[in-house]
């Protein structure tokens, strides 16, 4: 049995920059919009990008794993080799990373592939993999 979708909104400044970074980036298909709002399919899961008006405030930095990962962040959980595939097409995009793709925790439990980006509006994603799915959750 899989996991329902869930749903996330979040604030962005720029819904022409948000259609084309979500959009064309990362190859979300756009669902229902208003003027001021736009639905993407997030990898299987339901976001809405809301524009706001003025600036978002910065992320605050938490160190894991000798990276400073940044909070709030949200993303996906990606098949192994859809994950390197995602990885390479960002690199080749020429997108600037937040935390280069690398793996995190080697050796340990929670062995895991992830990346971080910024998207136009300065919303921190990750996107992350493990080998073994099943490990998501292991402690």
């Amino acid at each position: 049995m899989s996991a329902p979708p869930f749903h996330h909104a979040f604030p962005v400044t720029d819904l022409a920059a948000t259609r084309r970074f979500y959009g064309e980036l990362l190859g979300c298909r756009e669902g229902r919009s208003a003027p001021r709002w736009v639905d993407f399919d997030f990898f299987g899961h339901q976001i809405s990008a809301h524009k706001v008006d003025g600036a978002l405030p910065k992320a605050a930095l938490n160190p894991v794993d000798g990276d400073d990962v940044p909070v709030p962040h949200f993303g996906a959980i990606l098949e192994w080799n859809a994950w390197h595939a995602l990885a390479e097409r960002l690199r080749a995009s020429g997108v600037r990373f937040g935390i280069e793709p690398h793996i995190r925790f080697k050796g340990q439990v929670g062995e895991q592939a992830t990346m971080f980006l910024l998207d136009p509006s300065g919303n921190a994603l990750e996107f992350k993999s493990f080998q073994d799915p099943t490990r998501v959750f292991a402690r």
